[in-house]
C-alpha cells in the first residue's frame, strides 16, 4: 500500500505560513514511513537497513517529501539526523496515520475468505527456545488458521524491527536497550536471574575465600573470565563485576553469544556469567556445568508490543499465553549464591 495516498493534506510546520499561492503537496504512506523510519533510528542508513531499501533511493523519498510540505524536516549532520521544529511537529501525526493504516490492513484481513494470518515476532534467542514453543503449541490448536515468522535478533534489532512494522511483537529484556518500551506496551513475562557458570569439576558451595580455600588448579579455573559483549556500557559493568568479585581474574575470550560463552565453559576454559534462561537445554540446565547465582538485577524479560495489538485478536491470546507460560516456568538447577560473591550490585548487565 505504499503507491497509495495518505489521504489528507499535511500542514506545513515550523516558519511562516504558506499564502495562498502556495499548496502544500501530496504526501505519499511511502514517504511517511521512511520519515518515520529515519526520525527513529537518526541515520540514513540505519533507516535504509530497517526499510530494506537503497540509501540513495530513502534520501530521493526524504528529499521529495520535504520538497512536498515546503521545509527541511531534519537538521543533516555528519553522524546523524536531528528532527527540525516542522518534523517534531510532523511526527506524531505521521505515526497516527501510519497506525491508522495497519489497523485498517489487519481489520480487513478478516474477510480475506480464509487466508492464513501470519503472526511476526522477533526475540532473543533464550526467551524464543524456552518460553516461545510452549506458548505457540497452545495457539496452534486455539487458532488454527494463524501460523507464524519467528526472527531471532539481538535487542537493538528486535526495536528496529517493531519500528519497522516487520514484526508484531518483540520478545527482549526491557534493561538490555534503552527506553525500550518508548511507543509500544510492554508485557511483563520473567524475571531472569544472572548466574555464575562454572565447569562441573569447580565446586563453590560455601567457599568464602577462594583464595585460601580452592586448590590451586580450580582457583585457576574461576580467574579465567569468559566475557559476553553486546555493547560498551554492558561490556564496563561486566568488567566492574569481575574486578570487584573476582579480583585476580584475566579475561580469557569475548564471545557475542551466551550459548558460546556457555560452551567454552563446559570445556573447561574458564567462567562466564549469564542470564539463567541462556543456559537451559531441553527442560533443564545444559550439562557439564553448574550454575551459582549471583546477587544481581535479574534480567526483566517483556514482550513490547503496539499498542493496536494489545487487545486484538489473536495477538492478544499469544501475549496471554506467553505470560501464562512464564509464570508456571520454574527455573531448574541454580545453586545458592556462594558467600564471596554474596555481594549486591545496581549494575544490569
Amino acid at each position: 500500500m505504499d503507491d497509495e495516498r495518505a489521504g489528507a493534506k499535511i500542514k506545513r510546520a515550523g516558519g511562516s505560513k504558506p499564502s495562498a499561492r502556495q499548496k502544500v503537496g501530496e504526501v505519499t504512506l511511502h514517504q511517511l514511513r521512511i520519515f518515520w523510519a529515519v526520525a527513529r533510528s537518526e541515520t540514513l542508513t540505519k533507516a535504509a537497513k530497517q526499510l530494506g531499501l537503497a540509501q540513495p533511493s530513502l534520501s530521493q523519498q526524504l528529499s521529495k517529501l520535504e520538497a512536498n510540505v515546503g521545509t527541511l524536516l531534519f537538521h543533516r549532520r555528519s553522524s546523524e539526523m536531528e528532527l527540525t521544529e516542522a518534523g517534531a511537529y510532523l511526527l506524531p501525526k505521521a505515526e497516527q496515520v501510519l497506525r491508522n493504516m495497519r489497523e485498517l490492513e489487519d481489520g480487513l484481513a478478516q474477510f480475506s475468505g480464509g487466508k492464513r494470518l501470519t503472526l511476526r515476532l522477533a526475540g532473543i534467542n533464550s526467551v524464543l527456545r524456552v518460553l516461545l514453543p510452549a506458548a505457540i503449541g497452545s495457539m496452534q490448536s486455539q487458532f488454527p488458521e494463524v501460523d507464524f515468522d519467528i526472527q531471532e535478533s539481538a535487542p537493538a534489532d528486535i526495536l528496529e524491527l517493531l519500528y519497522g512494522r516487520r514484526v508484531n511483537i518483540g520478545l527482549l529484556a526491557a534493561n538490555s536497550v534503552a527506553q525500550a518500551g518508548v511507543g509500544f506496551v510492554q508485557i511483563p513475562l520473567i524475571e531472569d536471574p544472572y548466574v555464575l557458570v562454572v565447569p562441573e569439576a569447580l565446586t563453590l558451595d560455601g567457599i568464602a575465600d577462594p583464595q585460601g580455600e580452592l586448590p590451586a588448579e580450580q582457583l585457576g579455573l574461576l580467574n579465567q573470565a569468559i566475557q559476553f559483549t553486546f555493547g560498551s556500557q554492558q561490556a564496563n559493568r561486566v568488567a566492574d563485576w569481575y574486578d570487584r568479585l573476582l579480583p585476580q581474574h584475566r579475561v580469557v575470550a569475548q564471545c557475542r553469544s551466551f550459548e558460546t560463552a556457555i560452551g567454552l565453559v563446559r570445556a573447561g576454559s574458564g567462567v562466564c556469567l549469564a542470564p539463567a534462561l541462556a543456559t537451559i537445554a531441553g527442560n533443564g540446565p545444559a550439562g557439564g556445568v553448574k550454575l551459582y547465582r549471583v546477587k544481581a538485577p535479574p534480567r526483566r524479560i517483556v514482550a513490547l508490543v503496539p499498542s493496536q495489538y494489545r487487545r486484538a485478536e489473536p495477538y492478544a491470546s499469544l501475549l496471554e499465553l506467553l505470560q501464562q507460560t512464564s509464570a508456571a516456568y520454574v527455573l531448574p538447577g541454580i545453586l545458592p549464591t556462594p558467600p564471596f560473591l554474596a555481594v549486591d550490585t545496581e549494575d544490569d548487565f
